[in-house]
């Protein structure tokens, strides 16, 4: 089979011809279909992520579609799944490949009608803005929902997940007037451009234009403490990722003025049980044409090309 190998840290993978793998006892085999590219890959192909320096070399991609190529006890051959790997995270292969071999418990089974690539393309991502918006962030229907990052896919899923959930006012926050357009049209209310120059203080003040209950942060950095600012009183920020910056400067006069509540949220943190839920909530909303997010269909041959280019890529046999 054709497979990206890792073949050294911080470089992009290299498209070779592998041996099929071999599915252990408690493993079952997929024909691949759609891998996503997500910044997950890329923080455990550098080599400097909390995992560590990954096991060389290893085929990435953390999460997969496809389909099954041997029945299991509950399935038979050809069904459609989504999976989940910890490649690049622990010793082991990953799903941008022809093949893969995932454990049982990491298989969620697809519902009919469900697009490969376009479940591949929010996966996880849209999983997390799902699980910020209903458990860690506790969204009451009709509260006002402000999303950063609102161009990544996280953001794009926000928006419109913050939308499903009942939210009352979204606002979108960018940095590009493309981000933001596109945000007007997944269904935010009111769009918010961080400029290059932005403070603080700056950003804090076109924020506040809209109190606003719920933050969805994946760039921490001054755009979360410009949000918190912006916060009613007893409001909340979900934070899940550092694009902006690793740390926040945050006031403890406005934490405490306005008793603000910053919580932080993984995917690592859900068991098989309520990823699946969440995944299955994604994928009904997308084959319902709620929930859509930009992307790019690469070939798998092209792996090492794509592997740095902006946007979220899906590569495809």
């Amino acid at each position: 089979m054709r497979a990206a190998e890792i073949r050294a840290a911080g470089q992009v993978p290299v498209v070779a011809e592998r041996p099929l793998p071999e599915p252990g006892p408690d493993q079952v085999p997929v024909s691949v279909t759609a891998a996503p590219i997500t910044p997950l890959d890329l923080l455990c192909a550098s080599g400097t992520s909390y995992f560590g320096l990954p096991e060389l070399p290893y085929v990435p991609g953390v999460q997969g579609v496809g389909v099954l190529t041997r029945p299991t006890p509950t399935e038979p051959a050809g069904t459609p799944v989504w999976f989940a790997t910890t490649a690049g995270m622990r010793p082991g292969d990953g799903s941008m490949a022809e093949h893969a071999v995932v454990a049982p418990a990491d298989l969620v089974v697809l519902p009919p009608g469900a697009d490969h690539a376009l479940v591949a393309a929010l996966g996880l991502s849209a999983v997390a803005a799902w699980m910020c918006l209903t458990w860690k962030g506790n969204l009451v229907p009709g509260e006002t929902v402000l999303v950063l990052g609102a161009g990544g896919v996280v953001g794009q899923s926000a928006v419109q997940l913050a939308r499903v959930a009942g939210a009352g006012h979204v606002v979108a926050c960018a940095r590009s007037g493309v981000a933001l357009a596109r945000a007007r049209r997944l269904g935010a209310d009111s769009v918010v451009r961080l400029a290059a120059d932005d403070d603080v203080d700056s950003l804090a003040r076109r924020l506040g234009d809209t109190p606003v209950d719920l933050v969805i942060d994946p760039v921490s950095g001054i755009p979360a403490a410009a949000a918190l600012r912006a916060l009613r009183p007893g409001g909340r920020l979900v934070n899940l990722g550092g694009a902006a910056g690793d740390e926040c400067p945050v006031s403890s006069a406005v934490l405490r003025s306005r008793s603000l509540h910053i919580h932080g949220y993984t995917n690592n943190a859900l068991d098989a049980a309520r990823r699946r839920e969440a995944l299955l909530t994604v994928v009904r909303h997308a084959i319902a044409g709620t929930l859509t997010v930009a992307y790019e269909r690469v070939p798998l041959l092209d792996a090492g090309d794509a592997w740095t280019r902006p946007g979220r890529i899906v590569l495809v046999p």
